[in-house]
């Protein structure tokens, strides 16, 4: 067993089913490693779609995500991809090759201080030394993936760990004692021999260990009962939930909605726990949330900070009360001081609440009842424009027609500027963890590895990946991998021709579009260039016909691209996220 066999034993005891990778041979043992193991290997065409895939598989399941990219150029690509993992608070595990431990430092090909470039972004940085060091290292880095809050780690494991002893032997050049033929050499092969004695002592002892279940981190009681004396008491109270609230994955979804239940005051979702209550839940509303926010009384903010999603905490009045749950202390107190902050797991911290209430309160109704109405009254002014003609597609008509053709199963991935957030306001998810987005560092770039991910998670699902035609520059390449993995992925382009929301802003404060201008590209060519099928959709009439062929495209595994002619739309309009 050589040092990639390790590495994925430990992989198979931790839960990993997809292993995501651009190969390199500073890490070929991991891969074949992996599929002896019966994990799935996932190839792509650029390290960070493997990292965004990883962190996809993350966010759905709740078991980290794991990712092998060679050394050098390699792991440099996964960066942004990282801190973006790192900003979403999502388990990913990133294996980086490395040079041999015996050229580190000696100009040896693709050898860079890695660990200096990674430790700010991740919660765990090591480089293993040893063999025998590789299980261990790595079961340290799944518990602290998933620990507190939640994050990714980076392990980089210099390629003579993995291969056995024989080949690296060879592979440095060492030799028997009997074979040197003069001082300088015999030193030399001493040097060698005592080195690689040091990387392989003890390597046949390394055993992978149970899967790692972390300890969550509970609430005080008494800071549950303090909070739940202001739901109590409370009569235009508002929960937001967040991502944070799903972190742990699809097993923990059912008990988060019988706690929201419970408790019964209105929530709003956000990042990944849209559709946790499902699309037309009695305590879910969508729209004006700003103004519920400003009247509430008692705020309760699970999983998620005041940043600037919420306009720095502005967005709630100043009277209001706010509890905030949170695993990250600083996120809890950002900007606004909470009148009660739980430390804590924001799922298990919104069960506690629920058991402290009195079922069955029913001063609420005329708060929901004023909120209900707000919600209808846009969802008409929606369903109103989505009515408008023109001589392309507007928006919101074909938002308002995939929203009536979506399973029940589907997952919508969401990369783009103006396209996705008007998506993200007019479509509903069907069900828990059915909306994926980059989260708060608004990377665009995340759709074909998120994509990717989520395909593999849930093949029998339909998964819509909503590309804005800027973002889309970013992965287009990656039908590639849609084609050889057989995933039936639905991308649908918006074609605007431009980088339409900074063009919004750019255009009407500095009066010039400059770099912001794109052409309308057949996209839909590209996507059949590399194996897939590729729809043109110019007409709102055909918006039903080409979504129906699209679906029944993606059913049989093959993946197809719908590139979408938009017509212009000021919907968004005002509309700026700083």
């Amino acid at each position: 067993m050589h040092g990639g066999d390790l590495i994925a034993s430990v992989l198979a005891r931790q839960g990993v089913e997809f292993l995501f990778t651009l190969c390199g041979g500073h890490i070929s043992p991991i891969l074949t490693g992996a599929k002896a193991q019966g994990i799935r290997v996932i190839d792509v065409r650029h390290e960070a779609t493997a990292v965004f895939a990883a962190d996809a598989v993350a966010r759905l399941t709740g078991v980290p995500g794991v990712a092998a990219v060679t050394a050098g150029p390699g792991v440099t690509n996964t960066i942004t991809a990282i801190k973006n993992a790192q900003l979403a608070q999502s388990p990913v595990v990133l294996l980086g090759g490395a040079t041999a431990t015996i050229l580190r430092g000696r100009g040896a090909l693709q050898d860079i201080d890695q660990m200096a470039l990674f430790a700010p972004h991740v919660k765990l940085c090591e480089s293993v030394g040893r063999v025998k060091d590789l299980v261990p290292t790595l079961e340290r880095a799944f518990e602290a993936a998933l620990s507190g809050v939640p994050g990714p780690v980076f392990v980089e494991c210099p390629v003579d760990l993995l291969y056995d002893e024989a080949t690296v032997r060879e592979m440095i050049g060492a030799k028997a004692a009997s074979e040197a033929k003069s001082l300088p050499d015999m030193a030399l092969q001493l040097y060698l021999r005592a080195h690689l004695a040091r990387v392989f002592a003890g390597a046949g002892k390394a055993v992978a260990r149970a899967r790692v279940v972390p300890e969550l981190p509970t609430a005080f009681p008494h800071a549950i009962a303090r909070a739940a004396k202001l739901l109590q008491g409370a009569e235009r109270p508002v929960i937001v939930v967040g991502s944070q609230a799903t972190v742990r994955g699809p097993q923990e979804t059912a008990r988060l909605r019988d706690a929201l239940e419970r408790i019964g005051a209105p929530v709003y979702l956000s990042g990944m726990a849209r559709g946790l209550l499902g699309a037309r839940h009695p305590l879910l509303y969508r729209h004006k949330r700003t103004a519920a926010l400003r009247e509430a009384d008692v705020v309760v903010l699970a999983g998620v900070p005041n940043d600037f999603r919420l306009n720095y905490g502005l967005h709630i009045g100043r009277k209001a009360k706010i509890v905030a749950l949170n695993r990250s202390e600083s996120d809890a107190r950002k900007n606004r001081r909470p009148t009660q902050a739980i430390i804590a797991d924001p799922c298990e911290s919104l069960l506690s609440l629920a058991r402290e209430l009195d079922a069955g309160r029913d001063v609420l109704a005329p708060w929901k009842d004023r909120l209900r109405t707000r919600d209808r009254e846009r969802e008409q002014e929606i369903e109103q424009q989505a009515t408008a003609t023109a001589e392309l597609v507007p928006p919101l008509r074909l938002f308002a027609t995939m929203d009536r053709v979506l399973a029940d199963d589907s997952v919508l991935v969401a990369d783009g500027g103006d396209f996705v957030a008007t998506a993200s306001y007019t479509t509903a998810p069907r069900g828990p963890l059915s909306w994926l987005d980059p989260g708060v560092f608004g990377t665009l770039g995340v759709g074909a590895g998120f994509a990717i991910g989520a395909k593999l998670v849930r093949p029998d699902a339909e998964v819509w990946l909503l590309w804005g035609d800027g973002s889309a520059g970013y992965g287009l390449a990656e039908f590639d991998t849609f084609v050889r993995h057989g995933l039936g992925i639905i991308a649908v382009v918006g074609n605007d021709a431009s980088w339409a929301q900074i063009a919004r802003d750019q255009v009407t404060l500095l009066g010039d579009d400059i770099g912001t201008v794109l052409r309308r590209t057949a996209y839909e060519k590209v996507a059949e260039g590399f194996g897939g099928a590729g729809l043109e959709l110019r007409d709102a009439a055909a918006i039903d016909d080409t979504l129906a062929r699209a679906k029944a495209l993606a059913g049989a595994h093959t993946p197809v691209l719908v590139n979408v002619h938009l017509a212009s739309s000021d919907f968004r309009k005002g509309s700026i996220s700083m």
